[in-house]
């Protein structure tokens, strides 16, 4: 087995409380497969994959999902990724370094803490082989790419991105990311979307005409 798939392997091993907890959640409020995916821009194969412990959703993504079941992001992070709110500047050895449910892609939190403040920013460590799950959601995101090389597709177009390149755009457009290498990637994304879910979430409302699956 390559070392790719054993973290794979890893991976899927890990996920499986997150599916669990998530798959009894959905259940616990009525809502179908459809309607999660729907509420949180992903699709609705994507959805059944996390619950049956074959995939291990992004950070986005499990805010996403985790927005619509009304359940703690936090509580399927290796770490809570929370700064110093005194504290504006950031120094490498100090910063909170997070996965979600021992994922193999790491996110490092560059980002500071205030009233008001709506940007949030992480360095992203992906994995030969990683691929993110396509999704849309609201705000707007920007990815620089510190090292390695990557492909990002947006609405279908796909952009081959080295050490230096960036790209910028509407969250609300799908879009998603493939470390197509045999080498890490690392990157610095900064968006308007709240992953830390550090504001209160409006909980997803069950539609009456669905059943929970």
């Amino acid at each position: 087995m390559s070392g790719q798939e054993t973290a794979k392997s890893k991976d899927v091993e890990d996920h499986g409380a997150l599916a669990t907890r998530l798959r009894e959640r959905r259940r616990e409020l009525g809502l179908t497969l459809k309607a999660v995916a729907d509420s949180a821009g992903l699709s609705v194969g994507f959805i059944s994959q996390i619950e049956r412990g074959i995939a291990v959703p992004s950070l986005s993504s499990l805010v996403s999902v985790s927005r619509v079941l009304d359940v703690n992001v936090g509580d399927f992070l290796t770490s809570q990724p929370q700064p110093d709110e005194n504290e504006a500047r950031s120094r490498q050895p100090g910063r909170p370094v997070f996965a979600v449910s021992e994922s193999s892609v790491t996110y490092e939190r560059v980002s500071s803490s205030f009233p008001g403040h709506i940007l949030r920013s992480v360095i992203i460590r992906e994995p030969p082989g990683y691929r993110s799950e396509p999704i849309a959601h609201e705000g707007e995101e920007m990815m620089f790419v510190l090292d390695g090389t990557i492909t990002i597709e947006i609405d279908g177009e796909r952009t081959i991105l080295g050490t230096g390149d960036s790209v910028h755009f509407p969250s609300t457009r799908v879009h998603s990311s493939w470390n197509h290498t045999d080498k890490p990637a690392t990157i610095l994304w900064a968006g308007t979307m709240d992953v830390f879910c550090e504001e209160p979430a409006t909980p997803f409302h069950k539609e009456k005409n669905q059943k929970a699956e």
